[in-house]
């Protein structure tokens, strides 16, 4: 069946892995011209419908359109070529090359290249979209932003209608975010279509046109965006009215339970990453830190929970030195401090090991003796599934083939089992649905009523203002400043991302 006034048309489709149906008979539309959203919560199905329109999977059945034409993908290549293009979340982009070298790498331009020619060409692309790449330019040498406009230079230069940006804003400032959206209002007025795959509903509601929500492998409804709410839109997602507030719990106390000093850290080579931090912590507070990405956060929280080597500083905790000290030291120390790593699957979880055994690796970890019982690890595993809502076949499924909701959810569980008194989070919402990120918001703030003190990374800057006591900003390694989460603003934490120092101090 063909669409005769959509660009794409995605028709019935419908992809199994295993048991799985990923996509059940979805159906989609865009228009050229336009900038079409897609919502849904994590496994809705919204990854897999575009990397089939990406070539990158094949449909078991359905019939994919592109200007009125039918097309079968097998490769991204076959879906470059009918001019469709994907921006993953993790830049495909060779680090050492510079990005001149990256836009040519691996596309066909004959045997010899003529980079004169080819750049001339390049910089019609750049004029026409108002583009603003330096293309004798390292890749290591940009921020996040100037590589994802280097991902769409890129794409466009292989010729590339329609395009697709998967969660596109997750590691951006508010400044980036603001670029990126006028890069895709250009696209937009040269009759580019441009699907836009988020979590976030305000940007949604700021830059689509019309929202076409997923719900469990199906196309639930496509909404013009003015005559539309976010309200409106999460319970089309999730299936039942949400409360969609972040809600923020006054801190318990003002005593002071955690401080940093003179914190300082040198990476592998050698060069500074931490430069100097200081910040304490309140018990029963949860204190937000905000950054670019590669700012120090990673360091920071890796440093704090003993996995990181540092240079010098104090690190102390109820009057407890810890600076220095590893996990295993905390522990016959009886400091009760549980880490939400970044690197879920790396540093949290074994990925090919199912909850069951993930929980006692915890446990084998603190026991005593070298025998573990697997009972009472099961029994705790549904305690978790049960607890967290886990959406699980059950608890010896291997943790790899949940959602990244579901990831996080049983790692959530399995520290807090350990009823910490020290929390630190990396990006524990990232790349989650809003249902989800709301659940463990609600678990946050459980933990904060009980009196735990939390650090909470994130990038999210609606979550940093909407969840924490205060904000602690760093720059370059460097803490710009701590300000009151109720009055700060995002203009003013994205100019202490940046280096900006002239803001007004909370401590």
């Amino acid at each position: 069946m063909k669409n005769g006034s959509a660009y794409v048309s995605m028709r019935d489709i419908t992809k199994i892995f295993g048991t799985v149906k990923a996509t059940d008979n979805m159906n989609l539309d865009v228009t050229k011209g336009e900038i079409h959203a897609l919502l849904g919560e994590n496994g809705a199905g919204k990854s897999t419908l575009m990397n089939m329109l990406s070539g990158i999977y094949i449909p078991d059945s359905g019939h994919i359109f592109i200007d009125n034409k039918e097309n079968r993908f097998t490769s991204p290549r076959d879906a470059i070529k009918a001019g469709v293009g994907m921006i993953h979340q993790h830049f495909k982009l060779v680090e050492v090359l510079t990005a001149l070298d990256n836009i040519l790498l691996g596309y066909n331009v004959g045997l010899f290249v003529n980079k004169r020619i080819q750049k001339e060409q390049i910089n019609k692309i750049m004029e026409k979209f108002q583009l603003d790449v330096d293309l004798d330019k390292y890749v290591f040498d940009m921020s996040v932003g100037e590589k994802q406009t280097l991902e769409i230079l890129k794409t466009l230069y292989r010729g590339a209608r329609i395009l697709i940006l998967d969660e596109p804003t997750a590691v951006l400032t508010p400044q980036e975010t603001v670029k990126l959206f006028k890069i895709m209002r250009r696209m937009k007025n040269q009759d580019c279509s441009v699907i836009f795959i988020s979590h976030k509903m305000n940007e949604v509601m700021e830059i689509a046109d019309r929202v076409t929500v997923l719900r469990k492998g199906r196309t639930i409804d496509t909404l013009i965006k003015e005559n539309s709410n976010p309200q409106e839109l999460t319970e089309l997602m999730v299936g039942r009215p949400v409360d969609l507030s972040i809600k923020r719990i006054d801190k318990l106390t003002d005593k002071v339970v955690f401080k940093v000093r003179n914190l300082r850290a040198d990476n592998e080579e050698k060069v500074e990453v931490l430069k100097g931090i200081n910040f304490e912590m309140y018990q029963g507070e949860i204190l937000g830190v905000a950054g670019i990405a590669g700012s120090g956060q990673k360091e920071l929280c890796e440093a704090l929970a003993g996995l990181y080597p540092i240079k010098e500083g104090e690190i102390s905790f109820k009057g407890e030195d810890l600076a220095g000290k590893n996990p295993k030291e905390f522990i016959t120390r009886g400091i009760s401090m549980s880490f939400i790593p970044e690197d879920r699957l790396g540093m949290g979880l074994v990925a090919n090991m199912d909850m069951v055994d993930n929980i006692l690796l915890k446990q084998y970890h603190k026991s005593k003796g070298f025998l573990v019982k697997r009972k009472p690890a099961a029994e705790k595993a549904k305690e978790i599934i049960q607890k967290l809502d886990v959406i699980t076949p059950g608890v010896h499924h291997p943790i790899k083939n949940l959602s990244g909701g579901n990831i996080q959810k049983v790692l959530l569980g399995r520290e807090l089992d350990s009823h910490p008194e020290l929390l630190i989070t990396a990006y524990p919402v990232r790349g989650l649905d809003i249902n989800t990120c709301l659940k463990i918001y609600d678990i946050l703030n459980e933990e904060k009523k009980k009196g735990v003190s939390i650090l909470y990374i994130a990038e999210d800057l609606d979550s940093l203002l909407g969840l924490c006591d205060r904000i602690m900003v760093i720059s370059n390694g460097e803490v710009t400043g701590i300000v009151d989460a109720r009055k700060a603003t995002k203009e003013q934490l994205g100019l202490m991302m940046l280096g900006n120092k002239e803001v007004d101090n909370a401590d």
